[in-house]
């Protein structure tokens, strides 16, 4: 059972070191995949609000946006787990932000009509300054 537990935190150690340290080979392959996600949300973003484009490519639109919500639930719950004080990440500001740039997605499949909130995507943007150090 100890060997678990310091195969978990070995685990959990190498997670964070990833995801929050650019310094590393690996650290810096994540946030490059990130912010090409990130580019690429907030792309097909904007076309989604294009009539023109959303009435030829709307359910591909769909498709990628429910594409890179699940991506980023899923890097938002690594960071989570990655972390000593996961609530402490998650009231932080940029947990607060990450949280955020999920969460419209959801509530327009629970809530007819409020397509709306989905500008709220854009806050992936700030993300991209959070990786490149502009923030």
């Amino acid at each position: 059972m100890a060997s678990e537990t310091r195969s978990d935190t070995a685990w959990r150690h190498r997670l964070h070191e990833v995801i929050f340290e650019a310094d590393t080979p690996a650290g810096k392959a994540f946030d490059v995949a990130l912010i090409l996600a990130i580019v690429a949300s907030v792309a097909a973003v904007m076309l989604d609000s294009m009539a023109g484009i959303r009435r030829a490519y709307g359910p591909l639109l769909l498709a990628a946006e429910w594409f890179f919500t699940l991506l980023f639930t899923v890097e938002y719950l690594l960071r989570l787990f990655s972390v000593r004080r996961p609530i402490r990440y998650a009231t932080s500001f940029f947990g607060v932000v990450d949280l955020l740039s999920v969460i419209p997605t959801y509530l327009s499949a629970l809530t007819p009509g409020s397509r709306y909130l989905l500008v709220i995507r854009l806050l992936r943007v700030r993300r991209v300054f959070r990786i490149l150090k502009l923030a």
